[in-house]
């Protein structure tokens, strides 16, 4: 038997959906205001420090090390150029006391951001940090208007005005040939500041204030630009395809 003349495919070879070999798409570097559409008064500094005491940044110095939300922290919510599905997300943020932001994959489904800390294990809920935010449904009676959402496992938040890392899986929702959603989006693993805070969480349909609509295979990234300062230093989507 002949030895084949293939060539040896690199290990980071996927299969497309026509069964040909594909590399796939560079990971999404975030930190660049041209990574996003909307941006606002979204803005680089060198460096920042949040207050320790109030819901405001305490120095801002010039630069392109650090991507946050304007001086005042209410401004769009920024959409990014590029799409994705399946993903592992890494992200170092940064709040001060009381701020409030949210990153919604694929533009819908939010995992929160909030100033948390020292808040006890059993009192946490789906608004804290790390939160698989609730949904929300208007047709509902008041009282049952929001629902589903998950806290996190336990409270991993550290002070106000520190860094603080996200490690996000995430499996975007399954959909047939004719277009009808066969499994719904998961939450694989949340890992905050080291700490596992969700293992395989089902998200039903969109969160509240996500991007609202039929749910699809490929959309943006959104980050929750008005409800508080909010900075980040690190910020890359790798594509991936889980089972």
């Amino acid at each position: 038997m002949k030895p084949s003349l293939l060539p040896v495919l690199p290990a980071l070879l996927v299969l497309s959906l026509t069964g040909r070999a594909e590399t796939p798409p560079a990971p999404l570097e975030l930190l660049s205001l041209d990574a996003w559409t909307d941006t606002g008064d979204w803005a680089k500094a060198g460096e920042i420090h949040g207050s320790t005491q109030e819901k405001k940044w305490k120095s801002i110095a010039p630069g392109e090390a650090v991507l946050y939300n304007g001086t005042e922290g209410k401004t769009t919510n920024m959409v990014s150029k590029g799409m994705h599905g399946d993903a592992e997300l890494e992200v170092e943020f940064m709040i001060p006391k009381a701020s409030n932001s949210g990153i919604y994959l694929m533009g819908r489904y939010e995992i929160q951001i909030l100033d948390s800390y020292g808040k006890a294990d059993n009192v946490l809920s789906f608004a804290d940090c790390g939160a698989v935010y609730e949904r929300w449904d208007d047709s509902k009676p008041e009282g049952s208007k929001g629902y589903e959402g998950t806290a996190p496992a336990t409270n991993a938040s550290t002070a106000p005005g520190t860094w603080q890392s996200y490690q996000i899986q995430f499996r975007a929702p399954r959909f047939d040939a004719g277009g009808k959603k066969t499994e719904n989006a998961r939450f694989l693993r949340v890992v905050h500041n080291g700490v596992v805070i969700h293992e395989d969480v089902e998200v039903t349909g969109a969160t509240r204030e996500g991007s609202q609509g039929p749910e699809v295979p490929l959309a943006s990234l959104k980050v929750q630009g008005d409800h508080g300062p909010v900075a980040f230093r690190k910020f890359i989507l790798r594509h991936t395809t889980f089972k």
